[in-house]
């Protein structure tokens, strides 16, 4: 077990809350510093928690508060055209939970705060100093913070992922930009059923929402990257316009677009991506979530992934002797997951904009990708049973792999 007492978590996210949670639970005192002066109300749109993940916030004893805010999904459908295909589902596992970004860090805000992490907003890292026994944290308000070591879990732009390696690459574009809103139009689905849909202008997925209308959400091909400010500087009577254009035509795509107001209408922003980081670790800096793998929404892993990693990470620093044996551990245990599932994810995306004559040819041969291609226990079978077992000892012959 290392001496390690104390941390420095920085990102009040997702992955942010958890690792702390995670810590205390393995005897690590942590304090979460977060660069927004708030929690992240109204920031991004709806996600998705599989299984998996909702299994790691069971380590922690998350899972209950965030399953009482969230929408199960127990049905998913393929639909091109008029043509709908049900997808085979894993058996014996869950159902998978959506849930909108800012109601579940505010639950998980309050879930750590209760168990007494300390949350400081307003914080934006800008460097760090190590020494021999532990690490400081510069703060753009001219603050700091000294611990033992430093968990960066700020997301897919991290600054601790550049600390740790100036050379680390940064996100890359999916070619995809997102949107969602809730239209009054009332699909015929079953509740929690949740379709994946293929039109003219390209890839958009819907379910009912709980309470009427029904909540829809597009990728909308785009030839070049904008951020979020960029994308939200757009009128959203605009953005709207341009939806009605490319989904007009479709069924139900044309009546969720027409039925959506602009004032609703949430710009998530251009889809990104990492791509491999070679290193998750220097000295007493280490890196969870989206700072380490970011697997594009396509996986509906992304959360969970860094809920994982942040209960790995607990784990190898409970029961290895020292901080660098751990922190490789730690990696070994996560790399070739998290690398599998964004290259499954990556797969996804090139199929999200189908030509022509792709859409023509794919109502005919849904049927036969269904019994193949979309085998749930050979596809998504390791992904959605993995379960981490925290109270499991990390071994020295695990660590050494």
């Amino acid at each position: 077990m290392t001496t390690v007492s104390t941390a420095i978590v920085i990102g009040g996210g997702i992955a942010g809350p958890v690792t702390a949670l995670a810590l205390r639970r393995a005897g690590i005192a942590a304090r979460v510093y977060e660069a927004y002066p708030s929690t992240a109300d109204g920031i991004g749109g709806t996600l998705a928690l599989a299984p998996n993940g909702v299994a790691a916030l069971r380590a922690v004893g998350a899972d209950g508060v965030v399953t009482a805010i969230a929408t199960p999904i127990h049905r998913t459908v393929m639909a091109v055209g008029r043509k709908r295909t049900e997808l085979p589902g894993l058996a014996g596992v869950p159902p998978l939970q959506v849930v909108h970004r800012a109601e579940l860090h505010r639950v998980l805000h309050e879930r750590a705060v209760a168990e007494g992490v300390v949350i400081e907003h307003g914080r934006r890292l800008v460097d760090v100093r190590e020494s021999a026994d532990g690490v400081t944290a510069r703060f753009a308000d001219g603050g700091t913070a000294t611990a033992e070591l430093l968990v960066g879990a700020d997301g897919i732009r991290s600054t601790v992922r550049t600390l740790i390696d100036p050379d680390a690459p940064g996100p890359h574009h999916t070619g995809l930009l997102g949107f969602e809103a809730v239209a009054r139009h009332e699909v015929d689905a079953e509740p929690g059923t949740m379709t994946f849909a293929f039109g003219r202008g390209g890839y958009y997925l819907y379910w009912p929402e709980p309470g009427g209308g029904t909540r829809w959400g597009v990728n909308l091909p785009q030839e070049r990257p904008m951020t979020l400010t960029e994308a939200r500087a757009v009128p959203p009577g605009d953005w709207l316009r341009t939806l009605r254009a490319a989904y007009g035509h479709d069924d139900p795509g044309g009546q969720l677009v027409a039925t959506s107001d602009a004032d609703g209408l949430r710009v998530v922003g251009s889809l990104l991506i990492m791509p491999p980081v070679p290193r998750w670790h220097r000295g007493r800096l280490v890196l969870v979530g989206d700072a380490a793998h970011a697997p594009s929404n396509s996986s509906g892993q992304g959360a969970s992934l860094a809920i994982e990693s942040a209960v790995q990470l607990a784990r190898c620093l409970r029961d290895l002797p020292d901080v660098p044996s751990a922190f490789s551990a730690y990696e070994r245990l996560r790399r070739e997951r998290v690398e599998r599932v964004a290259a499954r994810a990556a797969r996804i995306n090139r199929a999200k904009a189908p030509g022509a004559v792709a859409r023509a040819v794919m109502p005919l041969l849904m049927p036969l990708f269904v019994r193949t291609a979309m085998n749930p226990e050979r596809t998504l079978g390791r992904e959605q049973r993995y379960v981490i077992d925290f109270d499991a000892p990390v071994t020295a012959e695990l660590a050494r792999g």
